[in-house]
This record gives C-alpha cells, structure tokens and sequence, in this order.
C-alpha cells in the first residue's frame, strides 16, 4: 500500500466510487487481443486401436463379432460355443470395439482379447502413467474395471501392482514391522555374556586407542582389555578365550553387535566347534547391545 501511494502521488487525479451494477464496461485489460486463450491439446490413447487389430487374432473375439454383425468379420467360418451363445445379448459392437454388460443396468465396458502384452500395455497406461499416479491394487482395479472387461483382472492387476518395481521402491510396507523382542534373562552367571568394542580414547603406553568389554548380563560383572584399532576377529577371539573361557568356562550365548570382528569367518567357526550361540543385534539397533 505504502509503494502505492508513492506512485499515485505523482499524478493529480480524484479517486471516484462507482457501484458494481454501473460498471457495465468490459474491462480492457481482460479483452486484450494478445492475450488469446491458449490452445487445448487432446491426449488420445493408442489402447482402442491395440484392442481392434488384436481382435482378428483371437478366435473366440472374432465369432462374437461376426455374431453381432460385424462387417469385417461377416465371412469368417468361427462358430460360437454354447457358452457363448447363451451370453450373446450382453454384448454389442461400437466402433469396431467389443463391449460387454454383466448387468442392463451397467454400463458397457470395451472386451479385451486373451492377450498378455495387450493386457499389460492396459495396466501400464491405468497404474504407471502420470495420470495413474502408482496407486494401489484396489483403486487401479476399480480404474480397470469401469473401462474394460476381461477374465480374471483382479488377479492380473493384483500381480501387475505387487510387481512394480516403481512402487516396491516408494511405498512402504502395508504390514507392520514385528516389535523389538527383549532378549531372555539368563539363569546363572556368565551363562549369557554381551561384548562390545569402545574405542576412540587416549593412547597408552602400547599404543592401544580402545577397549574390549565382555560383560555377564546377570551378574554384570566385566572384563576389559585394551586393544588397537587394528584389532582383527582372530584377536579378538584369542582375548575372549584368555579373559572369559579360562576363568568363566564357555558360556551359552554371546551377545554382540554386528560389528566385522564379530562377523568374521574365523570367529563364526571358533564358536560353531565350541557349541556357543552367536545373538547377533537387530540390525541398526545397536541398544540390542546396549548393556556393554
């Protein structure tokens, strides 16, 4: 308002109020003749024409359309089965289109042929289109099912949407995930230990930047020893041996994170020879093993 005033002030003029019913003059600036209104364009789908050149190459799509009075169709030798004939009146032909009413009362929708990329040209222009927008199962089978007609669509359009690789990356899971399991309280000591690495601090007189921690979880009794960040599972596995089997005997189950050292082959074969279980942590959940 302010930059207004500041640029009416330079003209003189007297600022009238005219009512809305007496200002029957067409406003200039919107009949400007440079400001013509923009073409519109019409998006035409290639489906219908698909659909008609497929019809000659199914021969049950080609005895309806002689049955209904088909000109291209009239000299073909095709017969209707039983089946068919009993289900004549609920089709008709439109444009060289096929069309099927399961009900009077319902509106006709175009026959498909029995014609696999046919069939997925159809889902792929409903479902992956901009215009389809990736939306689920059931919103594109109801999409389908108002325009086109054909054998077991809700299974085909079931496997087309869990298939899509567009949505498998952006969608999330429609089942939720399984809660976080405590893990179970051990009966005795140094039955059920938990290891961790902690490094990081100060330099010693060994050059050793971290520390290794193996702790009982009933007892919460620890054992630390000072290591390198160079530290390999083989060394690791060697400390474990010094500092909890040969004081504590083995204990039933380790529990650990998922940390290389631990997951290294030679360790995995150590504790399969020695009867232990390895509990590794959720992955990216690291408070699995929070206790160390």
């Amino acid at each position: 308002m302010a930059r207004w005033l500041s640029f009416f002030a330079e003209y003189n003029f007297e600022v009238k109020y005219k009512p809305g019913w007496l200002d029957v003059v067409a406003d200039a600036l919107s009949r400007r003749p440079d400001y013509e209104l923009a073409h519109v364009t019409t998006v035409a789908s290639s489906v219908p024409d698909l659909i008609r050149a497929t019809y000659a190459h199914d021969d049950m799509c080609v005895a309806l359309l002689r049955a209904v009075g088909s000109e291209e169709f009239k000299n073909s030798d095709k017969q209707l089965s039983r089946r068919l004939r009993a289900s004549l009146h609920r089709y008709t032909l439109d444009g060289g289109l096929l069309y099927y009413s399961t009900d009077p009362e319902d509106a006709p929708r175009v026959d498909v042929p029995h014609d696999g990329d046919l069939k997925y040209r159809i889902l792929y222009e409903v479902h992956d289109t901009p215009v389809g927008g990736h939306l689920g199962r059931e919103k594109t089978y109801g999409s389908v099912s108002t325009m086109y007609w054909l054998p077991k669509l809700y299974k085909w359009v079931d496997t087309y949407v869990r298939t899509c690789e567009t949505c498998q990356w952006t969608k999330s899971s429609p089942h939720a995930a399984a809660p976080l399991a405590s893990l179970p309280v051990p009966t005795g000591c140094w039955q059920s230990i938990s290891m961790d690495f902690v490094f990081g601090l100060p330099k010693d007189k060994a050059g050793s930047t971290g520390i290794v921690v193996f702790a009982d979880r009933m007892s919460k009794m620890a054992h630390l020893a000072a290591v390198p960040d160079t530290i390999d599972g083989e060394g690791t596995a060697l400390l474990f041996l010094d500092r909890v089997f040969c004081q504590h005997c083995l204990p039933e189950a380790i529990c650990s994170d998922r940390d290389p050292r631990f997951t290294a082959k030679f360790w995995e074969s150590l504790f399969q020879v020695l009867g232990t279980r390895l509990d590794m942590s959720t992955a990216d959940h690291p408070q699995t093993d929070g206790q160390t």
